[in-house]
């Protein structure tokens, strides 16, 4: 889980620079040299053959020729593992030994606290501790009873071992002694929520039951689940962690660590109720599932969820849309087919209806939860109740409509009296009435009859304040967005779109701002400040020559007193969305040059071509101007533009014989 509040900046920067693009990267992609300063590969975000996914190490950036995905190793790493920009950044500063500082919420007001990245790290410490000892206790005699509750549920000694399950003795204080004797102190594992504090002290929190580690989404273990073994425990059945500063119950989803990357492959997620049915589950080969830890799934969730899918701003995740038949997910939810069931299932995802189009339900007929289904029929069945999922709507509907005697006519007017506002809470415009017309088949009803129940309840709804108002708009009112997206944003420039690949002197300057933000130092200072504000033609790469300028360190960066990285980080901190994707696809492109003294040659062309265009250009300008001017009417500035002609003329000798 993240830390609370931000991450200091210096401690981001630092993260930055020191973590190593070429080994993150490595990790994932086999990497080769592609010319001077850069490497490429087959992108891990799209399925290509040919290798478009280029890196640039010594800047720090990498970029997809395919897909157009981009940025830094901490974006990297946020795309690969479905992570935040905190988790991302908290992952490689434990891997490259960065330590963290956290602005507390009170301090972006002036003032308060931080959390220091070390406290924290003690925490999961103490948890990693704490999970090895509650699984070497599973093995003891005094953990048989836990062993005989696995076994009767259908897991074995590596289903336990895959699941980290493990046992807590029935003392009072097994787990406390054993890590003060790992330098632990009290206040510490009070914090971790490990131990709890009493009147007589300290004492263990889980004792004499079975505990499964509750892991974020990296595999980091944040708490555990225990569940009551003995008959002398009035605790509850299942005990969790309490919340603490690396454990928050609505933002984590048990079994994530090991389903994130199947969820992300398949877009699907099962969520289930309890530990020993994701086990079950997984073991049948149902490797999306996941569940809560001791509270209703909800809106926390929903962001996680939609995260790994990758749903949380781009379209290739959960869409809501009137056809469903090409959706990139779906979430799945298994439970009682009971009243209590149904109302969680509609809690869960009320607030979020771009989701709901894709929520279905998987309810077994005989009531058995997926371990017990797993019990008795076995590993087909559970894949089976999960691929004769139901519709959400249609659940919820079905639902009411066995409430009641469907064969009088007093039972069909009661289901539609019930049912209707559940129709109308649909907001798809195209869904909505398609399930109106079913619930007129399903009662055997009049459609019109039935579209007009659901209406008569959606303008109720509406004109109770509510937030699921159905009602349509009035004739000629404007209608919002189905997908409840922005439909006037405009798409993100790429150099293919921007610059026509027969246009040849889009291409030199292409290369030549390459150059500049990737080998700065091979160029001259005294003809890069020469290059006049306009220097470009295209107008997507003079708007990027116009971000490089307003850095205000170019000339630093090309003198060789600012790093390359350093100052393509500057030029990006300033830029705006549109043009940010631009640079840093010309800042990982791939330069036509085999050795260092090729891309020299190459670096001065370029410049001297990029000058004689502006040369060019500025000579044609004030000879149409000239021609504009009558020399009789107005000799002075006839003689202003000759004069001008002259010295741009003297100029461009100049810089022709400083370069032979």
């Amino acid at each position: 889980m993240a830390g609370q509040g931000l991450i200091k900046r210096e401690d981001v920067e630092l993260v930055r620079s020191t973590a190593r693009l070429e080994e993150v990267v490595g990790d994932h992609v086999t990497l080769r040299t592609a010319g001077i300063g850069s490497m490429k590969g087959l992108c891990p975000f799209h399925d290509e053959k040919t290798p478009s996914f280029h890196i640039r190490p010594q800047l720090g950036h990498w970029h997809c020729f395919g897909c157009g995905e981009g940025g830094d190793v901490i974006s990297f790493v946020q795309k690969i593992d479905h992570l935040t920009f905190v988790e991302a950044v908290e992952t490689l500063a434990g891997r490259y030994g960065v330590q963290l500082h956290y602005e507390e919420a009170t301090g972006r007001r002036g003032g308060g606290e931080r959390t220091d990245f070390g406290t924290r790290q003690r925490l999961l410490d103490a948890h990693d501790v704490a999970e090895q000892f509650y699984r070497e206790q599973l093995s003891t005699p005094a953990a048989g009873v836990g062993r005989r509750f696995l076994a009767e549920r259908g897991f074995d000694r590596a289903a336990a071992e895959h699941f980290g399950v493990g046992f807590a003795p029935e003392g009072w204080d097994a787990l406390l002694k054993h890590l003060r004797g790992r330098g632990f102190t009290e206040p510490e594992l009070v914090a971790s929520g490990l131990v709890s504090q009493g009147q007589r002290g300290v004492y263990d929190r889980f004792r004499g039951r079975l505990v499964w580690p509750i892991r974020d989404i990296t595999g980091k273990t944040i708490g555990f689940g225990a569940r009551r073994l003995l008959e002398s425990d009035q605790g509850p059945k299942y005990l969790n962690t309490p919340e603490t500063p690396i454990y928050h119950k609505s933002q984590v989803l048990y079994g994530l660590d090991l389903a994130r990357k199947q969820i992300a492959s398949e877009h699907k997620v099962v969520v289930m109720e309890g530990y020993t049915d994701v086990m079950a589950a997984h073991l049948a080969g149902v490797t999306t599932a996941v569940a809560s830890c001791g509270t209703a799934f909800g809106a926390d969730h929903i962001k996680i969820v939609r995260r790994v899918m990758g749903d949380s701003s781009s379209s290739a995740g959960l869409r809501l849309s009137s056809d469903t038949r090409g959706l990139g997910g779906e979430v799945i939810f298994t439970f009682d087919g009971d009243a209590a069931g149904q109302k969680a299932a509609l809690k869960a995802f009320d607030e979020d209806q771009r989701f709901v189009a894709q929520t279905y339900v998987a309810v077994e007929p005989g009531g058995m939860d997926p371990c017990e289904l797993r019990i008795a029929q076995g590993d087909e069945a559970v894949r089976e109740l999960v691929a004769t999922r139901r519709p959400l709507f249609e659940f919820a509907i079905r639902s009411v409509l066995d409430q009641v005697d469907l064969d009088t006519v007093e039972g069909q007017v009661s289901a539609l009296r019930m049912a209707a506002p559940v129709v109308a809470k649909i907001r798809d415009r195209a869904m909505r009435p398609e399930y109106a017309r079913r619930l007129a088949g399903w009662l055997g009803m009049d459609e019109r009859t039935v579209l007009r129940a659901v209406h008569d309840a959606g303008r109720t709804a509406g004109s109770g304040g509510g937030r699921h108002a159905a009602a349509e708009p009035a004739p000629g009112a404007e209608r919002p967005d189905p997908e409840g997206e922005d439909t006037g944003a405009l798409p993100i420039p790429r150099l293919k779109d921007v610059v026509s690949p027969r246009d040849p002197v889009g291409l030199v300057e292409i290369q030549s701002l390459a150059v500049m933000l990737q080998f700065p130092t091979l160029l001259d200072v005294d003809a890069v400040g020469a290059l006049p504000d306009d220097s470009f033609h295209v107008p997507a790469l003079q708007g990027v020559w116009d971000v490089m300028l307003a850095a205000g360190t170019l000339l630093d960066a090309v003198g060789g007193s600012l790093e390359p990285a350093r100052y393509l980080d500057q030029v990006l901190e300033i830029a705006g969305e549109t043009v940010r994707p631009l640079i840093v696809e010309l800042a990982t492109s791939e330069l036509p040059a085999r050795d260092e003294d090729g891309l020299r040659r190459l670096a001065t062309s370029l410049l001297g071509r990029l000058t004689e265009l502006s040369f060019t250009r500025e000579y044609s300008v004030l000879k149409q101007k000239l021609q504009r001017t009558d020399p009789s009417r107005d000799p002075e500035g006839y003689q202003r533009i000759m004069t001008q002609l002259s010295e741009l003329q003297e100029r461009r000798r100049a810089l022709r014989a400083q370069s032979d």
